[in-house]
């Protein structure tokens, strides 16, 4: 069967781009890739070959003016005939506007989220502070936005969200009849590349995009806070893809971590490159504030390390309390606490990346894909069926 998948922005090495990659490459269906603005050099190469199809391009940036301006250009967007008998979306936000001009065949909303600055609530709470005297702009966009919103969720066959986490969104915003099934598949990681690092080097790891809504500066702080308590000879390695937008927030990480010669950052790291990040460090650190699920806790998992990650989001659902890692307040010294308790207890962090190796094997690509192909041929049954 071809499908087609289309998403606004095809252009950085997150776990939205990781996912269509390996929808597009495992999947026993046809793919065909659309998205608005695509940047082969900025995403994953292996996409290159998939033939990613760029249409009328939409800005990448996240103000107002751009935001609707890119609403506007997708509502009006028709995806070419191009023979797919289902479209999937991989909806983050205003890409539910595509199905104005593109009903033709069943759309299947792969939720990452709905629209974090108005439907998660911890998110709009930073966002609505960080516009200052704009916060009446910001919500009376959201005012329009909502009821237009839950209007163009109508226009789903089916919806399929990525984490319980983001279940929660979907319901609590009315996005989504209650009547109707909203399953959750967990995208994750490769099951044939699960296997234990043997190796414990001295450094604490942050990977991730380098942007506000991953709270980096909650991890420098507390290792900071961490050194300063056990006097260690541990680095934090922070290593991420920084794209233009977040320059200014690179800028304000490097004067925190400047008081410490120990912190290091790693801008635009290879996948070989943090493979061998993981597999030498002795833990890994997430910050993100509300996160929607988060690959990286799989993927230390997936190597044998413990993680330490904020009490909230998507790493409840993956990182086990006291088994595979700590899930602590989005604090400093709660972090810095679970740090040096780690760190005093070798075999007690070896135990737990151990439990992190049987506990990961239930995100897998495989797992994902399958459910994936099997819910698409029940949208689009075989000829004759």
């Amino acid at each position: 069967m071809r499908v087609a998948l289309y998403h606004p922005w095809i252009y950085l090495k997150s776990g939205l781009e990781r996912t269509i990659l390996e929808l597009a490459r495992r999947s026993r269906h046809e793919w065909i890739l659309y998205s608005s603005h695509y940047d082969a050099d900025g995403s994953y190469p292996e996409l290159r070959s998939m033939g990613v199809r760029q249409l009328d391009a939409v800005s990448v940036q996240r103000n107002y003016g751009a935001v609707v301006t890119a609403a506007r250009r997708i509502a009006g967007t028709r995806l070419p005939d191009d023979g797919a008998q289902l479209l999937v979306l991989c909806c983050d936000g205003v890409g539910s506007f595509i199905t104005l001009r593109n009903r033709s065949r069943p759309i299947l909303n792969l939720c990452f989220t709905p629209l974090r600055a108005v439907y998660d609530a911890e998110y709009r709470r930073r966002h609505l502070e960080r516009q200052g005297r704009r916060r009446w702009l910001a919500l009376v966009i959201e005012a329009v936005y909502r009821p237009l919103d839950r209007w163009l969720w109508r226009r789903f066959a089916a919806v399929v969200c990525i984490s319980e986490t983001v279940r929660d969104r979907v319901r609590s915003g009315g996005l989504w009849p209650g009547e109707r099934a909203l399953p959750v598949y967990y995208p994750g990681i490769d099951g044939d590349m699960v296997q234990a690092s043997t190796v414990f080097e001295d450094f604490f790891f942050l990977p991730g995009r380098v942007m506000w809504t991953k709270n980096i500066e909650l991890g420098i702080e507390a290792f900071l806070a961490f050194r300063k308590a056990t006097g260690r000879p541990f680095r934090l390695l922070v290593a991420g893809m920084v794209d233009p937008k977040s320059g200014p927030y690179f800028e304000h990480l490097k004067r925190l971590a400047a008081t410490d010669s120990a912190i290091e950052f790693q801008v635009g790291p290879s996948d070989a490159q943090m493979r061998e990040n993981y597999d030498r460090c002795t833990a890994v650190l997430f910050t993100a504030f509300n996160e929607d699920l988060g690959l990286t806790p799989m993927e230390a998992m997936a190597r044998g390390k413990p993680v330490i990650a904020v009490d909230r989001g998507g790493p409840r659902e993956v990182v086990r309390h006291g088994v595979t890692g700590y899930r602590v307040a989005a604090e400093p010294a709660a972090f810095a606490a679970a740090m040096a308790e780690l760190t005093a207890d070798p075999g007690r962090c070896r135990e737990m990346g151990a439990a992190g190796v049987d506990h990961v094997r239930r995100f897998t690509w495989q797992r994902f894909v399958a459910e994936m192909d099997d819910l698409i041929d029940t949208l689009v049954p075989a000829p004759g069926a």
